[in-house]
């Protein structure tokens, strides 16, 4: 292990984290709203806390091995979620505990979007721009390490992209070719921030909220300056807006590369898991909006824009709300919450189990029974023309049965704190898919809760961001020997 290239490299992460306190401490000046002292103190910290890290090991010139790169991978959100809590502790308003205010920036950083904050819409307006921010940086740090770096360790989604990913995902180690895809994956999610906050403020947003919505929209992270949520807009184009960037947002960001590089959307349209995520979508959009209108919830125009709206920000994990879906009638809150568990494509700012892994996992039990008819055959498993090895197959049946198990633990241990079965399974399933609100006692903030609940929580959500693998391993006494 590496750990003088490690302490390095989250060095100069944690620097370049202490530049972003910089943005809201100016909004803070702009609105003369007086935090921002807390935000200077928390850059002085946070900066000089790096630069600690850095300095005695600058020299070094390693390259990481990919057990160096699980542990930097795990420690990103966990160093920089820890320091991202400082101005919410500091701050007179909100002036959270510090649980509180892990809860609050953890769920920032890996765009969970669940919150412990109330009356949001008194806050000040750096805290209210700063939490925004988190979730686009986590966006932008979710898709470098999804695309860039989790295909190397031989884990992820992304696995099946080995030949097409841009960067250098044939190397044994990880290199400086790695700059070269981040960049170009930056520049492709700072393109979709700046059209979605221009559509939004089209749309009749303030700046301020434009910009503030665009992050968490593109982030897929589902904060809002508001309480009400999208709802607070009451604005029809709005939500047209939204749905539209999330739907893309959701989207593997390769193939946002490979459209942007050849000048063509004609990978959209022949990727598989690109067509079955969109069908998804058409599929839970026609139960939807077709139950709400026929049970009478509500008329047909409010019954497709709504339902259309909770749906897609369900399923693509955002957690934007227009309406208290968890209010609708019979079956339908639950249809919605269970479809968060598919989540976005591999390689997207999305949660959930990835849609590439539902798709491998329908065509797996499709083989399984074709073999239970005809013994003999070989049927392999393909995705569009290509065939799916059976070590991958492995791994995905491999990562949701991690996934389950850690899943039925976490529902034990928040009802071993008191809480009811239906909150439990909703807030471990929120946060493990990194959705935001859950059913019951979390459906519209998580402050009620007990402190060993949301440490618990906490633990979820860097669970579903790190792909359960990466943090899991890290418990296992064979990753520590030499």
């Amino acid at each position: 292990m590496y750990y003088a290239v490690i302490s390095k490299i989250l060095g100069i992460l944690l620097m370049l984290f202490s530049l972003t306190l910089l943005p809201p401490a100016f909004v803070s000046l702009y609105y003369a709203d007086g935090t921002h002292v807390s935000f200077f103190i928390s850059f002085a910290i946070s900066f000089a806390t790096g630069l600690a890290a850095w300095m005695p090991v600058y020299r070094e010139r390693k390259d990481l091995r990919t057990r160096d790169g699980f542990l930097v991978t795990a420690l990103f959100w966990l160093v920089l979620g820890s320091f991202g809590a400082l101005p919410f502790i500091l701050a007179d308003s909100p002036s959270l505990s510090i649980v509180d205010a892990m809860f609050e920036s953890i769920s920032g950083l890996t765009t969970t979007g669940a919150t412990i904050l109330t009356n949001i819409d008194s806050l000040p307006k750096a805290i209210l721009y700063y939490r925004q921010q988190l979730q686009w940086l986590g966006g932008i740090g979710i898709i470098v390490i999804a695309v860039a770096i989790l295909p190397m360790l031989g884990i992820g989604g992304m696995q099946l992209y080995r030949a097409e990913t841009p960067g250098p995902v044939k190397d044994s180690k990880l290199t400086p070719r790695i700059t070269e895809t981040a960049k170009a994956l930056f520049l492709i999610y700072l393109s979709l921030t700046i059209a979605c906050a221009t559509a939004y403020w089209l749309a009749g947003m303030t700046m301020f909220d434009a910009i503030g919505h665009a992050f968490s929209t593109v982030a897929i992270g589902g904060f809002s300056t508001h309480d009400q949520s999208m709802a607070f807009f009451d604005s029809p184009a709005i939500l047209i807006v939204s749905m539209v960037f999330m739907v893309l947002a959701g989207i593997n960001f390769a193939l946002h590369f490979f459209a942007w590089r050849a000048k063509s959307i004609s990978h959209y349209f022949f990727d598989p898991e690109s067509r079955f995520y969109m069908g998804m979508i058409t599929f839970g959009l026609i139960v939807t909006v077709t139950y709400l209108w026929h049970s009478g919830t509500y008329e047909l125009e409010t019954a497709a824009l709504y339902g259309s709206f909770e749906l897609i920000s369900i399923l693509t994990t955002t957690g934007f709300g227009v309406a208290d879906f968890s209010a609708w009638p019979t079956f339908l809150p639950m249809f919605i919450f269970l479809f968060a568990f598919m989540g976005g494509c591999a390689g997207s700012t999305g949660g959930g189990i990835k849609m590439i892994r539902i798709l491998l996992i329908i065509k797996q039990g499709a083989r399984e029974i074709h073999r239970l008819i005809h013994t003999n055959a070989i049927v392999p498993v393909k995705i569009g023309k290509k065939i799916v090895s059976d070590r991958v197959i492995d791994a995905v049946w491999g990562f949701f049965s991690m996934y389950v198990l850690a899943y039925i633990i976490l529902c034990l241990l928040l009802l071993a704190t008191g809480m009811d079965f239906l909150t439990a399974f909703s807030a471990v399933g929120a946060s493990i898919n990194n959705l935001g609100p859950g059913l019951a006692d979390v459906s519209a903030h998580y402050g009620s809760i007990s402190d060993s609940a949301k440490w618990l929580l906490c633990f979820a959500m860097l669970l579903g961001r790190l792909e359960v693998f990466t943090l899991l391993v890290l418990f296992s006494p064979m990753f520590w020997r030499r």
